[in-house]
């Protein structure tokens, strides 16, 4: 990899994982639903004006915003808004690798090796450990939500794949458009118009922080650089540097809010990310398969 490609990806990898924070600052104060929405109003609009719109139904982009919108990054907001620390988040949201690869055998038939079943294994033995020895950055019910983020990542890859997109920058963006409606619905579903009201009436720095940096740095400038080195680099390269995004959220964490794990989670957390290490590295086939996450980065 060339020295400048592998310097961009690092900048994009400290982007995603202080993204962590920043969704911490805006879901621990305000309604996560109504942050979440104005991060992909911010981030779709004006973009849909300049950027093509993909030659595909309408349908796809109204799954992806629901499904990305709402389905991770809500769920996601919504899992530190009810107790899972910014860093653990960065942890577990890696989730994804293990859903995605049981999707790809239910859904395309893909095989799981012996070392990939094992890598799953260890994984789950960490988090086990994680969840057991918490110190109290890890809630039942944040967990659930996580969970479900992490359900909800080869789903919106799978809908990318359906709607034969040639242009996956564009479908991402004017998909994402489609985000703030179901947002704003759940909202208003769970909260009445109390949600919105109290996220505007109480807007402050940390709310303009969270979301500015959640649309830009993290989805406008991290898609654009991370789809140009898809198009450079086979997956068996670039999937094992997203883990990076785990080191630097716990740092975000670390200094913006003092979060800290219990000596048992280090070993943990550690044990977790090396099954996931295990899962992604068998083979050039098996990483080839994970190449629907780029298409959802944070």
């Amino acid at each position: 990899m060339q020295g400048r490609d592998l310097l961009l990806i690092i900048i994009v990898m400290v982007i995603w994982g202080i993204n962590f924070t920043a969704i911490k600052m805006g879901a621990s104060e305000f309604d996560p639903f109504v942050i979440t929405a104005i991060r992909f109003f911010l981030a779709s609009f004006p973009l849909v004006f300049f950027i093509k719109r993909p030659p595909v139904s309408v349908r796809y982009f109204i799954a992806y915003g629901t499904v990305f919108g709402t389905g991770v990054w809500g769920m996601g907001a919504c899992a530190i808004a009810f107790g899972l620390s910014a860093g653990m988040e960065a942890i577990l949201i890696q989730l994804d690798v293990l859903t995605s690869v049981l999707v790809g055998a239910l859904v395309y038939k893909e095989t799981i090796t012996k070392r990939m079943a094992a890598g799953m294994m260890i994984a789950m033995l960490g988090l086990t450990v994680s969840i057991i020895y918490t110190n109290g950055n890890i809630t039942a019910a944040g967990l659930f939500f996580i969970a479900i983020c992490a359900i909800c990542w080869p789903l919106a890859s799978i809908i990318i794949r359906q709607s034969g997109t040639t242009t996956p920058f564009a479908f991402t963006v004017w998909g994402m458009a489609f985000a703030p409606i179901p947002l704003i619905g759940l909202s208003l579903l769970m909260h009445g118009t109390q949600g919105l009201v109290s996220t505007f009436t109480h807007w402050n720095g940390n709310a303009w922080f969270s979301v500015l940096f959640q649309a830009y740095p993290t989805t406008i400038f991290g898609y654009w650089i991370w789809n140009k080195m898809t198009l450079k680099y086979p997956m068996a390269i670039l999937a094992p540097t997203t883990l990076m995004t785990t080191v630097f959220g716990l740092i975000g964490g670390y200094v913006i809010y003092g979060e800290q794990l219990s000596s048992v989670q280090w070993v943990s957390c550690a044990l977790f990310l090396l099954g996931i290490i295990v899962v992604i590295y068998p083979k050039k086939r098996a990483a080839d398969s994970l190449t629907l996450k780029p298409e959802q980065a944070v």
